[in-house]
């Protein structure tokens, strides 16, 4: 997280869910951007695929008939909720602590950050309070730094109305 921008940093949480995060500050400075959720758009079959993996590889107890419910489970989500929370983010996109480190914007990346298509609309933004940080109490729980795309199904955590 101490940098340099645009690159991966991944850390696990509860020794189960690895996290995205991207750096944002200059090299040195400890800031990033926790990834809460992405919207499928390509690569879905492969996303449902590295779900069910994770899943049993951070599960050990998950095995025959409840590894099996586990893959069903994962094949019949809609495709915009594969990757709504953090460490689903993770988890749909195969990655954990070995990709800190990644330049997201380098375009030869084998995880990177892209523009959107060429006439896309860009999409209705709106700002929230943090979630899942109670135990920091105020002013951190009802700053505004939760970032959504207002509407999408794929945002993680509460709908945003703002």
């Amino acid at each position: 997280m101490f940098g340099p921008p645009g690159r991966a940093y991944v850390y696990l949480v509860y020794g189960m869910y690895d996290c995205l995060n991207i750096v944002t500050e200059p090299d040195g400075v400890p800031a990033a951007l926790l990834v809460r959720a992405v919207e499928p758009i390509e690569g879905i079959v492969a996303m449902r695929i590295d779900r069910v993996v994770r899943s049993a590889a951070r599960r050990r107890s998950l095995t025959g008939e409840r590894a099996v419910a586990e893959a069903l489970r994962i094949e019949r989500l809609p495709s915009a909720r594969l990757a709504s929370g953090p460490g689903l983010v993770a988890a749909a996109f195969g990655l954990d602590t070995a990709w800190t480190g990644m330049d997201l914007c380098d375009p030869a990346s084998a995880l990177r950050l892209e523009p959107a298509p060429a006439g896309d609309a860009p999409p209705a933004i709106a700002t929230t309070a943090r979630i899942g940080i109670d135990y920091a109490g105020d002013p951190w729980t009802s700053r505004p730094w939760r970032i959504v795309a207002r509407g999408n199904p794929s945002v993680s955590g509460p709908a945003a109305t703002r």
